[in-house]
Formats: structure tokens, C-alpha cells, sequence
């Protein structure tokens, strides 16, 4: 292909968003045969063939962040090629933790649409700027650690700089199956896991997100995430109520379960508490709610959810994993309020007196 069959694919100065460069580069590779397997490439980070060799996280972080293949002794290119597939991830891996000592030497992103400037646009799902994010948390990569993508030649195009954002990656060389591209990029990725962009859905469904948080959490990391401010209890209340309006996060009882069974500390109807569950008795008959959450800013051990039972003089606490909620009941021990000094455990320990 040459240059001059890009420039259609140039997209308006004014006026344009991620999502009309998406469809564009989508619209244009579908159109004119550019893509491999899987088709169509809408929605995805299209494939094809450039004779390069790519190792990529465990998909969509389901199982961890990331895999490290280890093919069979005498491996033949068929075989390498099913390692690369899901399928291979799950058979002829080893998982990387959060706690292995890795340092990585470079770091190839899929792109959907990249510019010169090296600007960057994915699928639109943010999975590379969290596994990039991720891996800087963990001390795996640094500002200095080389970017590359690697894009069919129509994928190069202006993108206006004012639509990156704070969490978005950028790429330092761009390699299409023609030109190998410095970009000269002098923008700072990305430091860290931006919280207030990570959703209540995507801590539901990445456990090692989940892990993260709560070690940020624990680190005195501001770990708010997003939406998560709109969702308080009133006091004398045991039903969350949003203080605007929109959504609730997935785990947020609404009227049809607005208080935690009182042996339990689980909602009506989800059967046996999560271990994540910390029971909160003993409170002070004119305590509020505020006292309680202020006292857990205090100690760095903000709850998920709060649940809160004032006239039974008892609250529960949702945390990401039964970690997190040990850490919580460490840091609560001896907490008082007024002259009462609080009862802390974990909610099934609590139902089982």
C-alpha cells in the first residue's frame, strides 16, 4: 500500500471523536480486505500478518494480569501458533503476579488508530491503558520503558491531540508493514491506575484489580472510583441512596434489599455473607453514620459499600477480597467511638456466635 492510499482515511479537524476515527479505520479495513481472522474487526484490534512475533496479556486480566507461555520442548510453528491462542494462555502458561520481580524491556500495545505525533486510540474498552497501569503499580515498566504498536499502514492518521486523556498511553514507534516510525513522543504516560475512570463493573469482574486496589488502599492512595462518590448512606437509613442521580454500582442494594440480615450481614435473597463482609457492632445509640465513615478515612480503611444499621447499633463493610477485609479488621481493633469501644469481625464469624 501507499502512502497515497491513506489519505482518505484523514479524519476531520473539526469536530471529530475517537469513536468516528474507530469506525473509520474499522469501515476502511473491512471494505478493502486488510484484516485476518477474527471478522469482522469492528469492536476489535484488527489482525494481520507482519511477520512479527507479539506476547500479550491474559485476556481481558480473567485470570491475572499476565501469562508466560512456555511451549513444549521441539515446538513446531503449529504448535507456536496455538500457543499464542486463549487456549494456549490456559495450557502452556505460568501466571505472573502482582508479587513476581519482573522488569519489562518493551511494550507492544494493540492500536485501532494511531497518529505520527504517536497519539494513540484502542478499542475503546481501556484494557491496554489498565494492563499498561498495572504493570507500572506492580514496578514492571517506568516513563522510560519503550512503546511500540503495530498497525496495518491505513491505521497512521491525524488524531487531534485534544482528545487524549489523562489514563491514555501513548506510543513512542509505530512499525506497519512498511515504514518503521519514531514518534519523538515527549508525553508522559500514564503513573499509575487512574481510580476514578475504573468502574464498580470492572472491579466486579478483575480479581487482580480487586487485589490492587486494596494494596493501594492500604498505601493511603486516593482509590475513589468511578461514581463511587455519588453513593452514601443517610444516617438512620439502611438502604443506599444516590445523591444523584444515575446508576447504582452493581453490588449497591436498592429497595428491594436495603438492609443486611442481622446474623448474617448479607443482603435478603444472596444466601451465605462474603468473607468480604466485616460486621461493625457495639456503635454509640447516638452515633451517625458520617462518625463511622470519617474514622475509617481516618485509618485508610475505606469499605467498597457501607451498610449502615444504627437503630440495631451495627453497620457492615464490603470489601474487594477476604485480604482486604483481614487488613480492615487489623486496623479497626480498638476503634472507638464516643467512650464505646467498636466489635469488629468478619461477618460470617459474626453470624456463627
Amino acid at each position: 500500500m501507499s502512502r497515497g492510499d491513506c489519505v482518505a482515511m484523514e479524519p476531520r479537524a473539526v469536530g471529530v471523536s475517537k469513536q468516528d476515527i474507530r469506525e473509520q479505520i474499522w469501515d476502511h479495513m473491512e471494505s478493502q480486505n486488510l484484516a485476518d481472522f477474527p471478522r469482522p474487526v469492528h469492536h476489535r484490534i484488527p489482525n494481520f500478518k507482519s511477520k512479527k512475533t507479539l506476547l500479550v496479556p491474559t485476556p481481558r486480566l480473567r485470570t491475572g494480569l499476565f501469562n508466560k507461555i512456555t511451549p513444549p520442548p521441539g515446538a513446531t510453528k503449529d504448535i507456536l501458533r496455538k500457543c499464542a491462542t486463549s487456549q494456549g494462555v490456559r495450557n502452556c502458561s505460568v501466571p505472573i503476579g502482582l508479587d513476581s520481580r519482573v522488569l519489562v524491556d518493551l511494550v507492544v500495545v494493540g492500536s485501532v488508530a494511531v497518529s505520527e505525533k504517536g497519539w494513540r486510540i484502542g478499542k475503546g474498552e481501556g484494557y491496554a491503558d489498565l494492563e499498561y497501569a498495572m504493570t507500572v503499580s506492580m514496578g514492571a515498566v517506568s516513563n522510560e520503558t519503550p512503546v511500540v504498536t503495530i498497525v496495518h499502514d491505513c491505521q497512521v492518521v491525524d488524531i487531534p491531540e485534544e482528545l487524549l486523556e489523562e489514563h491514555d498511553i501513548t506510543v513512542d514507534y509505530i512499525l506497519t508493514p512498511t515504514r518503521v516510525i519514531a514518534t519523538g513522543c515527549k508525553r508522559p504516560q500514564p503513573m499509575g491506575i487512574t481510580w476514578s475512570k475504573i468502574s464498580w463493573e470492572m472491579i466486579e469482574k478483575i480479581p487482580v484489580l480487586r487485589s490492587l486496589r486494596a494494596r493501594e488502599q492500604q498505601a493511603g492512595k486516593d482509590v475513589t472510583l468511578q461514581g463511587e462518590h455519588q453513593y452514601l448512606l443517610e444516617p438512620g437509613r439502611q438502604q443506599a441512596v444516590p445523591l444523584s442521580a444515575g446508576r447504582r454500582p452493581p453490588d449497591t442494594p436498592g429497595p428491594e434489599a436495603n438492609s443486611m440480615e442481622a446474623a448474617g450481614g448479607s443482603p435478603p435473597g444472596e444466601g451465605a455473607p462474603l468473607a468480604a463482609d466485616v460486621y461493625v457492632g457495639n456503635l454509640p445509640r447516638d452515633a451517625r453514620v458520617s462518625d463511622l465513615k470519617r474514622a475509617l478515612r481516618e485509618l485508610g480503611s475505606v469499605p467498597l459499600r457501607l451498610t449502615w444499621q444504627g437503630p440495631q447499633r451495627r453497620a457492615f463493610l464490603r470489601y474487594p477480597d477476604s485480604a482486604a477485609a483481614q487488613q480492615a479488621i487489623s486496623c479497626l481493633q480498638g476503634l472507638r467511638l464516643g467512650t464505646d469501644t467498636l466489635r469488629v469481625a468478619l461477618a460470617r464469624q459474626q453470624r456463627d456466635k
